[in-house]
């Protein structure tokens, strides 16, 4: 398929419109070999993808952008749409086609393709829809760019990360899913919400399986920087443990909601995505609870598994986790919700 009407001639055999317009600047160096050209392939062209693409575009994350599709129709109409918007956005060549050799060299791919969700449908329930197409994605990605970095997005996200890292053969610092990232945030709005704060001055994680079976990390929640269990003790106010299970519920629940009234979810995975690919391809070093190989972190032992725990990113992928405090109750969940992942995983035969 045609991949971009851009170019620096007008028609075939055209006038050079690089050497009409510029003079060049006679003994200039070449350009600096350390000025990397930033490089990020989407696969999937579906609500999600675009929306992470969308957000990529506006947080000048890319110097070159790829979105790969199976349907070249729909694939070309979102580059189109994308191009046409080059004069409100920072500089960055857009790129699409059905090949995935338009991805070589990438930086970082980003797999959105997969079933969507049907509502009241288990995240787990999609596992054995997108195993078949994973076998048709990842290959081709890790053969093209061997050096780049896989982020997961595909629902059930933690096993297909797993699948990911399987079919590729690459170090499992190099193969993330954005697990509870995108929980963690919505954990963050509704604590936010219930003391009347900024979603940003409060520290929260959801960890473990993206689904039913994910952890929160009560003890370890702080608003600006005051921990909010110890500090409820020893003010001696009451709570409900109830109360704290509700949130989480909630947290559960909301993927679900949103996808019942608007029939998917896309806008704050986009920004989850970004988020991450940020912290990544800038090598901030952040703090994301992520899905990364889990074995021999918190007393998850039973086998290679892939599940949310607070990771730092950096431009080598994930570069280590974080020694949080769990409670014995919160260990427990966690190697819980591993064995729940376990136990599907054991099905694939990867």
């Amino acid at each position: 398929m045609h991949k971009t009407p851009s170019g620096s001639t007008l028609g075939d055999g055209g006038l050079d419109l690089t050497q009409a317009f510029f003079k060049p600047i006679s003994n200039a160096a070449a350009p600096s070999l350390t000025k990397r050209h930033t490089k990020i392939s989407v696969i999937g062209a579906g609500n999600v993808g675009m929306a992470i693409a969308q957000t990529i575009l506006t947080q000048d994350l890319a110097d070159e952008l790829v979105l790969v599709d199976a349907k070249p129709d729909k694939l070309r109409g979102e580059m189109l749409d994308l191009q046409h918007a080059a004069a409100f956005l920072p500089r960055t060549k857009i790129v699409a086609d059905v090949d995935y050799a338009v991805t070589v060299r990438s930086d970082l791919c980003i797999v959105t393709a997969g079933a969507r969700q049907i509502v009241g449908e288990s995240r787990l329930n999609l596992l054995h829809r997108n195993v078949a197409l994973f076998r048709n994605i990842i290959p081709p990605l890790a053969m093209y760019s061997p050096e780049t970095i896989l982020m997961i997005v595909s629902n059930p996200v933690d096993i297909l990360t797993y699948v990911a890292w399987k079919l590729s053969g690459f170090p499992s610092n190099r193969v993330v899913g954005t697990g509870t990232n995108l929980d963690s945030s919505r954990f963050r709005f509704l604590i936010a919400d219930h003391l009347d704060v900024n979603a940003q001055d409060v520290q929260a994680y959801i960890v473990g399986e993206h689904g039913d079976s994910s952890v929160a990390l009560w003890s370890s929640i702080s608003v600006g920087g005051v921990p909010v269990l110890s500090f409820l003790e020893k003010q001696q106010i009451a709570y409900e443990k109830e109360t704290l299970e509700s949130i989480h519920k909630a947290v559960i629940d909301s993927a679900y909601e949103v996808i019942s009234l608007k029939g998917y979810t896309s806008w704050a995975i986009g920004y989850s995505a970004a988020a991450l690919a940020k912290s990544i391809l800038r090598d901030q070093r952040k703090i994301h609870p992520v899905s990364v190989l889990a074995k021999g972190f918190y007393g998850v032992d039973g086998g290679d598994v892939f599940l949310s725990l607070p990771a730092q990113l950096g431009r080598g992928g994930v570069l280590g986790v974080t020694n949080v405090h769990l409670t014995d109750e919160e260990e427990q969940r966690l190697r819980d919700s591993a064995n729940t992942i376990l136990d599907l995983q054991g099905q694939l035969g990867l």
